[in-house]
Order: structure tokens, then C-alpha cells, then sequence
């Protein structure tokens, strides 16, 4: 049976009972794997030189003891580096926001340690600007940066959405971590492509549920891809939103999420039946 997982929910800041009955209820919609601290990191400036790279990691922390302290399974959500520096708005548009790198890095490093001390075995790092073509230098800064994040004792599936991979599918692919998640709503064509360059290691998460779209999703129209799918990946098959859900209202959100999971029970079925 392929894993339910869901990528980001609508976030309700600091209220925890609120927070707890939304894991419960994406739990109870059939997510195997719930989201947690899935609150985007936006609008923020970068500077030059002085760049302090102070970010607030502290509500990620408490929200994966809290979700752990109840029971649930979590993955961790947090913004790739390459796509913090690449949305950051630089004050001086003709800075190499590149530069900034190896100053943020152990950052990352040192909070991805911390999810594993934690008992964290998933994590998600939404790198979206893999769907966007990009100039040589950040390609060339993927692989390198992920060879240094490799080392934390956790488990990473990048999350890419909005579109396609594109000119990027095979450097997403074999970016040295434990999975990856691609959208097939807005790009169902790089499916094939995607599992011939896939490692045989690695997770692969689909994105067959449409969450930007409040309308249900056509599941029977993805069955066959699925079978296909399960009968190549096996148990690294996982199942999600094409997106994260944190635009949807609650509702639509838990919506989506029992399409999910009705995608992987169906896959249950057919392997019963067979």
C-alpha cells in the first residue's frame, strides 16, 4: 500500500488546541504522515555583507513535540535554502544572493540535527524554484548543497510543485537524498521521465490530487497510473496534494486529503484482489 502523506495545511498560528484538532482531523481523513510547523517563510529582505541569518526556528521545534507528545507521526516541513535565497528580496539588485550560501548553511544544518534529536525520521524541504528554469550556478549550487545537508541522521524528501521539473529532472532526481515528491497535476507528463532517472533507493511521492482546485479530483482517471506506479516503486510509492494545502479553507483541505488516502486505499484493494 502506497503511503497517504500531505504536504502543508492551513496553518492557525499559536493556538494549540485548534493546531491539535487539525492534525487529528487530517489523521482521522486517512494522512499517514501529517505536516508539522507547514507555515511559509515569506517576505523577508536580504541584505549584503552584514546578512545575520537569525531565522526563528523555535515554533517548528515545539509544534513537532507537541504533534509527538499526542501521538502522531510527523514530517516536518521547512523552506529548501535555494528557494529562501532565491525568493528573498535582495536590497541591492545587483548582489549574488549565492554569496550568502555558506552562511546559511549550517543553519540548516544544525536544525535538521536537531529534528533527528527529536526523534524525526522525515523531513520535508520544499524546494519549489526546481520547477522554474534556473541559471547554471544555482544548479551547480543544488548538488553541493545537498551533500552537506545529507549528514543530519534524517530521512529528506524534497518537495517540488507549481509545474514541472523540466530542464531540472535529472538533477532532481538524483539529489542525494531519501525522496522526492513531484506534481502531476500541472505536469503529469514528466511522470514516465521521472521514473527512468529515479535511483532505485529512493522515495517517490505523486502529487495526483489537485489543491489549488476546490472541485473533487476525477480519481478514477489516475487508476492506472497508480497501478503502474505501485507495481514499479513498491513500498516507496508515497501519495499526496500536488501542492500544499495551506491556501485551502479547512474544509477543502480535509477534502483533499481523503482523496489521497482513497487513491492509496484503492491501490490496497487491487493488490487484495489480484
Amino acid at each position: 500500500m502506497a503511503l497517504a502523506h500531505n504536504l502543508g495545511f492551513p496553518h492557525i498560528g499559536g493556538d494549540r488546541e485548534l493546531r491539535a484538532r487539525h492534525w487529528q482531523v487530517q489523521k482521522d481523513a486517512g494522512v499517514e504522515l501529517l505536516p508539522v510547523g507547514d507555515f511559509a517563510q515569506h517576505d523577508y529582505a536580504l541584505s549584503t555583507d552584514d546578512q545575520p541569518f537569525v531565522l526563528n526556528w523555535e515554533p517548528l521545534f515545539e509544534e513537532v513535540e507537541q504533534a509527538k507528545a499526542l501521538g502522531h507521526p510527523v514530517k516536518p516541513v521547512v523552506v529548501g535554502p535555494l528557494t529562501y535565497l532565491w525568493q528573498g528580496q535582495a536590497r541591492n539588485v545587483d548582489f549574488d544572493k549565492l554569496e550568502l550560501l555558506d552562511r546559511l548553511l549550517p543553519l540548516y544544518d544544525q536544525v535538521l540535527n536537531r529534528l533527528a534529536a527529536l526523534g524525526v525520521e522525515w523531513v520535508q524541504i520544499d524546494e519549489p524554484i526546481l520547477a522554474q528554469a534556473l541559471p547554471q550556478d544555482w544548479k551547480n549550487a543544488y548538488e553541493r548543497v545537498y551533500n552537506i545537508l545529507q549528514r543530519a541522521p534524517l530521512k529528506k524528501l524534497i518537495a517540488t510543485y507549481s509545474g514541472g521539473l523540466d530542464g531540472n529532472l535529472g538533477l532532481a532526481a538524483n539529489l542525494p537524498v531519501d525522496g522526492l515528491h513531484i506534481d502531476l497535476v500541472q505536469a503529469p507528463e514528466q511522470y514516465q521521465a521521472i521514473l527512468d532517472r529515479l535511483p532505485a533507493y529512493k522515495v517517490l511521492s505523486l502529487g495526483l490530487v489537485d489543491g489549488r482546485d476546490a472541485a473533487p479530483c476525477d480519481l478514477g482517471s489516475t487508476i492506472n497510473l497508480l497501478h503502474d506506479a505501485h507495481e514499479r516503486l513498491g513500498e516507496r510509492l508515497w501519495l499526496a496534494p500536488a501542492c500544499s494545502l495551506a491556501q485551502c479553507t479547512v474544509e477543502v483541505a480535509v477534502q483533499k486529503c481523503r482523496e489521497v488516502a482513497t487513491l492509496a486505499a484503492s491501490l490496497e484493494q487491487y493488490r487484495v484482489a489480484a
